[in-house]
């Protein structure tokens, strides 16, 4: 009975421990949105190429994000 709830606590740990590369995802999306604000503001001509270059840019780093969620899944609900 004990090592049954050693092995459920360990798995929450794991999950939080895996949602820590959310943290990453959510600064990189905030510097990408930063650099293309004052990219845009020094520059108004480059206004298209920039926006979709930060929409790119914002969804590799949500990947990131959307890749922790999945292995905190399969820890709490496979594993």
């Amino acid at each position: 009975m004990l090592t049954g709830d050693i092995v459920e606590a360990a798995k929450f740990i794991g999950a939080g421990l895996a949602m820590i590369g959310a943290v990453g995802a959510g600064i990189g999306i905030g510097l990408v949105g930063q650099g293309a604000l004052q990219g845009m503001a020094r520059n108004p001509d480059f206004y298209g190429s920039i926006l979709s270059s930060m929409i790119l840019g914002i969804a590799f780093a949500e990947a990131v994000a959307i890749y922790c969620l999945v292995i905190a899944f399969l820890m709490l609900f496979v594993l």
